[in-house]
């Protein structure tokens, strides 16, 4: 529960209420880094790292969410910008995605291209 006095016991308010991660993790305290980003009408959401990873992800799944409605405006989801500090994709109104999950995103969506027992590259994002 948030006081008048703000955040209680390491957590930090954030556009969701109480996040359980210490402020220096707001603050660029992440191992993973966005360097760039653009967003698509499509709901993709290209990244760029500090470690040299790129690719896109796909957020059109998080619309249901009550949190992202204000994605439901393409136009909203496309004004992404990338926090220097926090070293994240951010948007109007506070949404703010974790760099460490997306990476981890990223990197899952690119092993499932590399692994195939088929044998047959099947295009996955």
């Amino acid at each position: 529960m948030l006081s008048q006095d703000g955040p209680s016991q390491g957590h930090v308010a954030t556009g969701f209420g109480l996040s359980p991660f210490p402020e220096e993790f707001w603050l660029g305290g992440s191992v993973h880094r966005v360097t760039e980003c653009r967003a698509s009408r499509d709901y993709r959401l290209w990244l760029k790292f500090q470690d040299g990873l790129e690719g896109s992800v796909f957020l059109g799944d998080l619309l249901e969410v009550s949190a992202f409605s204000a994605w439901r405006d393409v136009d909203q989801f496309c004004r992404v910008a990338v926090d220097r500090n926090a070293a994240t994709v951010v948007w109007e109104g506070g949404i703010r995605l974790d760099p460490d999950i997306l990476h981890q995103d990223l990197m899952s969506s690119k092993a499932a291209r590399e692994f195939n027992p088929s044998g047959l590259f099947l295009e996955v994002e």
